[in-house]
């Protein structure tokens, strides 16, 4: 069985494990499937609007389907819950993105 299958299943089995969906994600941008990227990020945030690090990779997943208004939306939410929870090195890393875009 594949990594991917393997989270899937992970995925599938914990529905509302934040951490499932987000992992699946991350597989999937080391494959490149970035609609299912997208997916899977949607999903982790949506179970958990608070995760902070989701918004980073979905905006990543965004800009390489050629979607940067998407990303920049994704980026600008992430930055204002990372903010929230004073998480600042996610922040820092949202903005460098956000800047790349324009």
């Amino acid at each position: 069985m594949s990594r991917v299958e393997q989270l899937r299943k992970l995925a599938a089995a914990s529905p509302a494990d934040p951490l499932a969906h987000y992992g699946l994600g991350l597989e999937y941008i080391q494959l490149e499937h970035w609609d299912d990227a997208v997916a899977a990020f949607d999903a982790a945030i949506a179970i958990d609007a608070d995760y902070s690090a989701a918004y980073y990779h979905l905006a990543r997943a965004f800009i390489a389907q050629g979607n940067p208004q998407e990303a920049g939306t994704a980026l600008t939410r992430g930055v204002a819950v990372a903010t929230a929870q004073g998480d600042m090195k996610t922040v820092g890393e949202m903005q460098e993105l956000k800047a790349s875009l324009a």
